[in-house]
C-alpha cells in the first residue's frame, strides 16, 4: 500500500489527525492560544499509542503531516503559549476517528469537527455548528450569510468572475429564513480583490478561505489567512 509522505504511525489517526486540525487552525484569523479536543471513538482508545494527540496539537501549531517536529508538538506547543485540554466523549453517529476542535484566541471562539478517513485522507463536516463538507484537498470558501434567495448565486457569480472553477458546493440552514453557511471547494485561491468585495455584502457575515492541506506542505500564514466578514 502507498500512504501519504507522513510522520508515522498511522496515516488516519497521525497523518489524517494532523490535517484535520490544520484545516482547524486556518478557520482563524489568527493562530490558537487555546484548544479543547475532544475525541471520539477510535480516535479515543488510540490517542497516544497512535500519535493523535501530537498529530492535532502539530496540525494546530501549522505544521504539515510530514513535519519531523509533530513527534515534539506539545514541547512547540508550549514554546508557542498554546495550552490544550484534551477529553473523550461520544459525538453521535459520525466515523469512529473523529474529533472536535474548539478553539481561541483573543479574537474569536471557533468549533470545528472532522473525521479521519483512512489513508490520510479527512472530512470536515461542522464548523461553528452548521453543516459543512470539506476534504482539504481544495482551496475552500466558508460564508455564513443570511438565508435568502440568491446568495448561493451571486457568491457563484464572484467566484466565476475571478475564473475560479468550483470543485463542491454545499449549503445549510439551521431554519428558513435564518442563517446559513455555505461551504464551497475551488480549484484555487480566490483572488484578494473578490474576498473583499464579498466581505462588504451585507448579508454576509463571516467569510473564510482555506488552503489546500493535502498537498503534504503547510501553505505560508500570509497565504492563508481568513477574511473577517461584516458583523
Amino acid at each position: 500500500m502507498v500512504g501519504p509522505v507522513m510522520v508515522g504511525p498511522s496515516s488516519s489517526h497521525t497523518a489524517g489527525a494532523c490535517r484535520l486540525a490544520l484545516l482547524a487552525r486556518h478557520t482563524l484569523l489568527a493562530p490558537p492560544t487555546r484548544a479543547r479536543l475532544t475525541l471520539h471513538g477510535s480516535f479515543a482508545k488510540t490517542a497516544h499509542g497512535h500519535g493523535t494527540d501530537v498529530a492535532l496539537a502539530a496540525g494546530l501549531l501549522g505544521f504539515a503531516p510530514d513535519d519531523p517536529r509533530i513527534p515534539v508538538a506539545f514541547d512547540e506547543a508550549r514554546a508557542a503559549g498554546l495550552e490544550l485540554d484534551f477529553g473523550m466523549a461520544d459525538l453521535g453517529d459520525v466515523h469512529p476517528n473523529s474529533v472536535r476542535i474548539e478553539l481561541e484566541n483573543d479574537d474569536e471562539t471557533l468549533e470545528v469537527t472532522g473525521s479521519s478517513l483512512g489513508g490520510g485522507l479527512v472530512r470536515v463536516f461542522s464548523v461553528r455548528g452548521f453543516e459543512v463538507n470539506l476534504s482539504g484537498a481544495y482551496h475552500s470558501l466558508l460564508v455564513l450569510h443570511d438565508d435568502k434567495p440568491g446568495v448561493i448565486a451571486r457568491v457563484a457569480r464572484v467566484i466565476a468572475d475571478d475564473e475560479g472553477n468550483v470543485a463542491t458546493l454545499h449549503s445549510a440552514r439551521r431554519k428558513r429564513g435564518g442563517l446559513a453557511m455555505m461551504s464551497i471547494e475551488i480549484d484555487r485561491r480566490l483572488a484578494q480583490y473578490a474576498l473583499d468585495y464579498l466581505t462588504h455584502v451585507p448579508y454576509i457575515h463571516w467569510l473564510r478561505m482555506l488552503p489546500e492541506v493535502l498537498s503534504g506542505e503547510a501553505p505560508d500564514e500570509a497565504s492563508t489567512s481568513g477574511t473577517e466578514g461584516s458583523a
